[in-house]
């Protein structure tokens, strides 16, 4: 190596403004997680006093977290801390819904707390509704490092940004994708290697509604693709597996992948 290229990676940490890491913030929703659901913790309560000490001790860690933020000046990391932790019993409650819907739409689920314990779909729900609301906070890349770190360890990726309703199910779920601006309605159950994408990619579309809308009660079996930010999904609406659906889908209907091959 040489002194030049030592030099340039010197200016380079200097330019570059600080971040957290993804690990400690993996680390924060972890121990945030494992506060709210006691199966995804080793750490015995004995006192009420204590959970509330590790609760504090968390939200100093998220301001610290929000004051590295790459731009700190543009939010008020203090208010933003308060105005999160304010929003987690509501997010709490929710979760616990889609547990329920979890466990109720999966016949092999043994109880609610396999599926916490277990289940991919339950933790990457979990982290998306941390970092949704982070992300209606208007901090955005905290949120998609939350996210992400879901991504790599259950194969879900979905952006912080997108509304997700109650009692949201995700069963098997790898290779789900859910994009930034869909609106997921209630009660919605999505099977793995389901798309809920954008019908282009183009740059000078990121401020427009590019992703689908589906409504209550619908479910989604593996392999659908379901495009474009004017496409909806009818409420109790079945799409089967292997579908591709650019188009609007009335309420109530039944979409199947039917093969042109001759038998």
């Amino acid at each position: 190596m040489t002194d030049k290229f030592i030099e340039t990676l010197f200016e380079t940490h200097q330019d570059s403004p600080k971040c957290p890491t993804i690990e400690r913030v993996e680390t924060f929703v972890n121990q945030l997680l494992g506060i709210l659901f006691p199966d995804l913790t080793d750490k015995p309560y004995s006192k009420q006093e204590e959970l509330a000490f590790d609760l504090l001790n968390l939200k100093s860690e998220l301001y610290e977290i929000l004051f590295m933020y790459p731009n700190r000046e543009s939010i008020n990391a203090d208010n933003k801390t308060v105005l999160f932790f304010d929003k987690l019993e509501t997010v709490y409650e929710v979760l616990k819904m889609d547990v329920k819907a979890m466990y109720e739409g999966d016949p092999a689920a043994i109880s609610e707390h396999e599926i916490v314990r277990s289940y991919p779909g339950f933790y990457a729900i979990a982290t998306y509704r941390l970092a949704h609301e982070l992300y209606q906070l208007d901090i955005k890349v905290i949120p998609r490092m939350i996210t992400e770190i879901a991504h790599s360890r259950t194969g879900i990726d979905i952006h912080p940004g997108a509304k997700i309703g109650k009692g949201f199910c995700i069963d098997h779920g790898t290779g789900v994708v859910i994009g930034e601006t869909c609106d997921i309605g209630d009660y919605v159950k999505i099977y793995q290697g389901v798309t809920l994408g954008a019908l282009s990619v183009e740059k000078k579309l990121a401020k427009t509604k590019r992703h689908p809308t589906i409504e209550d009660h619908v479910v989604l079996y593996s392999g659908a693709t379901v495009l474009g930010g004017e496409t909806v999904i009818g409420h109790h609406s079945i799409i089967g597996g292997n579908t591709w659906i650019t188009r609007s889908v009335a309420p109530e209907s039944k979409i199947y992948y039917q093969s042109n091959q001759n038998h």
